[in-house]
């Protein structure tokens, strides 16, 4: 697959787009926890050129106390959301949203996954310095081939829970440590994982801090490489900005548990820790 830029990192900057004007296919995934409408947020101002896609519709399976609240979808579906958007195997995708890229992260994480080119922009929305779009641009209709999930790249509750892993939570400490979870049915996290906030990446701007520092986070939470790393979240998408960043900070890639809480707070019979 020639796309120009094989050995894209999972961040980039503005000025990169800037560089690459033709060179990527600019995408919109905001999405918000509470419900409220990505779409709506999209109609009211983007990056001009921008494409918005789905979580819901695209980049998530149904919902299921068994699978969690953002299981995988079927590779087709995927497929057929990036071919309505737009785009190619061949295309480069930059992504954004207004979290910093913890949502971004997903798509980014997904495509990358299997074998396309696609980052993060890193300050999402707030990092392009012109004004935003209302216009929603045509893209034609196109060839996406359909790939399955890389098995290599995931864990499922079993390998999450066994305690042969280093297993690492994005959520906020708030909800890691058990003190509240105003989504899921148990507060508290999977015993042995350590808590590592996506949030905690970025600095007040929604930038990422340097490599330094974000190693040296995932250093102090024992992760000083991210093989034998399992990372999760709430239900999959969070989780993905924590396996970016240490791919980009030169950890590698880890392993994403995309049932995540949502999945293993509903499985009563394993055991949780607080605090």
């Amino acid at each position: 697959m020639s796309n120009g830029h094989p050995n894209l990192q999972p961040f980039v900057d503005w000025s990169w787009c800037a560089s690459n004007p033709r060179g990527y296919v600019l995408v919109d995934t905001r999405w918000y926890l509470d419900g409220s409408s990505g779409r709506d947020a999209y109609r009211a101002g983007h990056i001009p050129g921008a494409v918005f896609v789905d979580m819901d519709k695209w980049l998530s399976g149904p919902a299921s106390r068994e699978a969690g609240r953002n299981p995988l979808p079927d590779p087709e579906v995927f497929a057929q959301g990036m071919r309505e958007s737009g785009i190619a195997d061949s295309d480069v995708v930059v992504a954004y949203d207004d979290a910093g890229g913890v949502i971004a992260a997903r798509i980014v994480w997904m495509l990358r996954s299997v074998g396309r080119s696609a980052a993060v922009l890193d300050g999402g929305i707030g990092s392009y310095p012109g004004e935003l779009d209302t216009n929603e641009p045509k893209r034609s209709a196109s060839e996406f081939t359909v790939r399955g999930w890389p098995t290599a790249l995931q864990a499922d509750i079993a390998e999450a829970s066994s305690g042969q892993y280093r297993v690492v939570d994005a959520r906020n400490r708030d909800r890691f440590e058990g003190h509240q979870d105003p989504v899921d049915p148990r507060p508290g996290h999977i015993p042995g994982a350590v808590n590592v906030p996506c949030r905690e990446n970025l600095d007040s701007s929604g930038r990422l801090f340097a490599a330094e520092r974000l190693r040296a986070n995932f250093e102090r939470a024992g992760i000083a490489a991210a093989e034998n790393t399992i990372a999760y979240c709430g239900s999959g998408v969070t989780a993905c900005h924590n396996l970016l960043v240490m791919e980009q900070v030169g950890l590698g890639r880890g392993r994403l548990f995309v049932g995540g809480w949502s999945q293993y707070g509903h499985a009563i019979d394993r055991p949780v820790e607080t605090a």
